[in-house]
């Protein structure tokens, strides 16, 4: 177990200096031995900062791991390796997969996550930051292939662009299976960029508009429709005015044609009679 430095910068202060004085005063030779002692004490020192931690082998024997933040010293002949136990972020490159329906798409993640367990980031692995980008990339591919990247015909299936909280939780849940087997922990996953390839982006964006347009129409038609109800309710229930079918035919006619068209009418004052 480690032991505080500043005691120990005392002893080995006192094995360097002392027999370098002594040397100088007696010419002892046996001196030598003090100092080589303290010298090959030297290497023992190490510090440890807020989340940080050492992790600590003898000639391939773990010893343990140190992680209160401070100034020590372990026997020199450890070797120490430092893990920082901080949060990092992680933003993918932007990788081209194919979602479920095989349409080419463009997405990447931001990951938020830190070391857990310093054994197994140390020796469960062979690299944990080149473990992180690569377990990430695996598992963007394998979310893209689950869910398709829109859905035009309707709104109940779960999509990349509009189900963030499903998609984002499977990928926390995803990455959490994967890392786990290298200390790792996952604090966030998320999309951080997700659009359609350029070859295709042109005609998807086309599609979207085109859809849009009719999501708006059907709503315009469908208010009109009940206006034209209301209007004529009104003029049965008020006996304003007795209307045939044909005359009704043509109010209907009329109204849709003013509540649904997308541009201003220009208004026909009829001076003569109702009447032909």
């Amino acid at each position: 177990m480690p032991v505080s430095g500043y005691l120990m910068l005392v002893v080995v202060a006192f094995l360097f200096f002392g027999p370098i004085l002594g040397l100088i005063a007696v010419r002892n030779l046996w001196l030598i031995l003090p100092l080589t002692i303290s010298l090959l004490m030297m290497p023992g020192f190490f510090f440890i900062n807020p989340n940080s931690s050492v992790v600590l082998v003898l000639f391939g024997d773990y010893i343990g791991t140190v992680k209160a933040n401070g100034f020590y010293w372990v026997n020199p002949f450890y070797s120490k390796n430092h893990f920082s136990l901080r949060a990092r972020n992680f933003d993918s490159e932007k990788i081209k997969v194919n979602d479920r329906v095989g349409n080419p798409i463009q997405i990447g993640v931001i990951l938020v996550w830190q070391v857990r367990d310093t054994f197994k980031a140390a020796f469960e692995v062979d690299n944990y930051e080149t473990f992180v980008k690569l377990q990430t990339d695996s598992a963007v591919r394998r979310l893209a292939g689950l869910y398709p990247y829109d859905n035009f015909d309707t709104d109940s299936e779960v999509t990349l662009r509009s189900g963030h909280e499903e998609v984002n939780s499977a990928l926390e849940e995803n990455l959490r299976n994967r890392l786990e087997m290298a200390g790792i922990h996952v604090i966030e996953a998320r999309i951080g960029h997700l659009a359609y390839a350029p070859e295709i982006a042109g005609a998807m964006l086309r599609r979207q508009q085109a859809s849009a347009v009719v999501a708006a129409r059907f709503k315009i038609v469908e208010g009109a429709v009940s206006m034209v109800q209301m209007a004529l309710d009104h003029l049965a229930t008020q006996q304003i005015i007795d209307l045939d079918e044909e005359r009704k035919a043509a109010m209907v006619s009329n109204l849709m044609v003013v509540l649904c068209g997308d541009k201003d009418v220009s208004p026909i004052v009829n001076a003569g009679t109702l009447t032909p």
